[in-house]
Order: C-alpha cells, then sequence, then structure tokens
C-alpha cells in the first residue's frame, strides 16, 4: 500500500506537466493565429460585407460619385476581368481607373492616354506628372476619394485602393484584388502605416 500511494504521487506531477504544457501550446498556437490573422487582415473572412458608414451629405460632388460607384461595386463584387477589359492580371490598379471613368473623372495612362492604368507604378506616374501626389511623410491628410499607393515591400505588396473615410487617421478604403481570393472589399489602414507611399488627390 505505501508503494501504491508513493507511485500515484509520483505520477501527480508528471500529469500536471502534461497538462501546463498541452495549455501552453493552445495558447501559443491561438496566438500565432490571432497574428498571423491581424498581419494579413484575415479577419474579414468571418465578418459581414457591409459597405462602410459613409456621411454622403458630408461630401463634394465629386467624392460623392466615387463613393457612390464603389458602393455599388462593393455590392456586386464581380470578377477582375469586369475592371481590366476582359484581361487576365492583377487588377487592383484597373479598379481604381474604373471607378474614376465611372465617376465621371477618367485617368489618363502617360504611356497610352487611355483610361485603364494596369499598374501601380503607372499609376502613381500619372498623379505625380498631375501635381496630385503627396508622400505619406508630406503629413497630408487623405480624404473619401483619394487614392491610396502602396510600396511593393509592405504587408499589402504593392497595392492600391480608395479612400472612404478618414477618422482622424484611421483610413478605410475599399479596393479591387483584395484579399487572398481577389475581390472588392473594404480594410482598414492607418495613415502611419509604412508601407504607404502616399496618395493620389481626388
Amino acid at each position: 500500500m505505501p508503494g501504491d500511494q508513493n507511485e500515484h504521487a509520483a505520477r501527480r506531477p508528471r500529469r500536471n506537466r502534461v497538462a501546463m504544457l498541452l495549455v501552453a501550446s493552445l495558447v501559443f498556437i491561438i496566438g500565432l493565429v490571432w497574428v498571423v490573422a491581424a498581419y494579413f487582415d484575415l479577419w474579414h473572412m468571418v465578418r459581414p460585407r457591409t459597405f462602410p458608414a459613409v456621411e454622403v451629405t458630408e461630401l463634394d460632388e465629386r467624392q460623392a460619385a466615387v463613393i457612390e460607384v464603389l458602393r455599388t461595386e462593393f455590392a456586386e463584387n464581380p470578377p477582375g476581368e469586369k475592371y481590366s477589359e476582359g484581361a487576365d492580371e492583377a487588377w487592383c490598379a484597373n479598379f481604381v481607373s474604373w471607378v474614376m471613368r465611372e465617376a465621371g473623372m477618367p485617368l489618363a495612362n502617360p504611356n497610352s492616354g487611355w483610361w485603364r492604368i494596369p499598374g501601380v507604378y503607372t499609376l502613381e506616374e500619372y498623379y505625380r506628372a498631375e501635381g496630385r501626389f503627396e508622400s505619406r511623410e508630406s503629413g497630408y491628410e487623405p480624404k473619401a476619394g483619394d487614392v491610396v499607393l502602396y510600396a511593393p515591400g509592405s504587408k499589402f505588396t504593392q497595392h492600391t485602393s480608395i479612400v472612404v473615410r478618414n477618422d482622424d487617421g484611421a483610413l478605410t478604403t475599399v479596393g479591387g484584388n483584395e484579399f487572398i481570393h481577389g475581390e472588392v472589399a473594404a480594410r482598414n489602414v492607418s495613415t502611419g502605416h509604412s508601407g504607404i507611399i502616399g496618395y493620389g488627390v481626388l
């Protein structure tokens, strides 16, 4: 009997260590999933698809036109070929070009003069040439209808989207070819995010 009691007593610390190890592993896995999801902004996959709240009465006519086009495309969420004239290619810049044309303010490709600018670099080139580019470091506060331009090394890669609201530096944008599956979707980003090159001003 004393031997059995000693054996049971010896097993308890081992069980406790195993239980603690399992709990620690579970906490680590949950934390890792949270960090990865936050970094790649994957939580949109479990959030309802609702267009960001925008007070249209506070916008000027040009801003309101852009927001209404974005609202329609967000609801329809069509494939990217719609914005790329049928081309199977990355389409975030095509989406920006298409929205601006539909809103009555077409862009002009510096290389062809056409309304569609298929690349983020060329989109930045266009805004610089037009005198409508503001760098992130300039302190410019982007407004609804402005275009956000991201660097190739940002967590969003070389990307672009359109501002729908700015809450004291917390931007809500809507863009095309967003997230893993490539969709018309909203995302949140801070104006202080180091991956932002700057803004194309409406």
